[in-house]
């Protein structure tokens, strides 16, 4: 099921900013020489599909991937315009620090970065973690959205 977000809702938050702040957690756009890093991870940590679509958002200028980092370690990334444009993902958090609110500011990061690009609304594709949008951006289901835009996928023949 595809999921519609209101950017004109949607402003910063000085609380979940000041969070990972105290957490040491950075939240930032992609640099171009971590491609083999970040895409690496995300197919390790995540799947090979995600892995593309990541790559995908890390080609754009500017690039429309986020990620969040501590210590100068990946721990979180977030992506966008990457399967179809207005759209939102893949995104996801290494399990060791999920439940921290770092998804959550990567998700605002990514969201706030389509409004600004001028769009109104944007589609979260596929949604996992239905309730996680709905109470954290105010996402709505779309009606007659399944399978969506991911009905025309490839399947491994392994």
């Amino acid at each position: 099921m595809d999921y519609l977000v209101n950017l004109s809702l949607l402003g910063p938050d000085a609380a979940l900013d000041q969070r990972m702040v105290k957490a040491g957690v950075a939240i930032r756009r992609v640099l171009a020489p971590e491609y083999e890093l970040v895409t690496g991870w995300v197919r390790r940590k995540f799947s090979a599909g995600w892995a593309g679509e990541t790559a995908v958002s890390m080609m754009r200028q500017p690039p429309t991937c986020f990620l969040a980092t501590k210590d100068k370690r990946l721990i979180g990334f977030a992506c966008h315009e990457s399967i179809a444009r207005g759209f939102f993902g893949p995104t996801g958090v290494d399990e060791a620090v999920r439940g921290q609110g770092v998804g959550h500011a990567l998700l605002l990061a990514s969201l706030l970065d389509l409004k600004v690009m001028g769009y109104a609304y944007a589609v979260i594709g596929d949604v996992g973690p239905s309730e996680f949008y709905e109470r954290t951006v105010g996402a709505t289901q779309i009606p007659n959205s399944e399978p969506g835009i991911y009905a025309g996928l490839l399947k491994s023949a392994d």
